[in-house]
């Protein structure tokens, strides 16, 4: 996980971010990449978070789970 000293003011390049789309796109990628997924959503968020205000804390404590969910089932799908 990507420790964060401060909330970025500049927009981040986000690699993987920029290919997903939706559940089926994120589960393209290999199981290696989901942690670099989880910190560049979590950079999202706190840029997002950092230029409009607001409250981000809970999102930022299902990153992990809500990624996990997505590549491991068949989402939106219901099973």
């Amino acid at each position: 996980m990507k420790i964060f000293e401060s909330i970025p003011v500049e927009k981040p390049n986000f690699f993987f971010l920029k290919e997903i789309n939706t559940p089926e796109d994120l589960r393209k990628f290999k199981l290696k990449d989901l942690d670099k997924i989880s910190d560049e959503l979590r950079e999202y968020l706190l840029y997002s978070v950092g230029k409009s205000g607001g409250h981000f804390g809970a999102g930022l404590g299902v990153i992990e789970l809500t990624i996990a969910l997505h590549y491991t089932f068949e989402t939106p799908k219901i099973n």
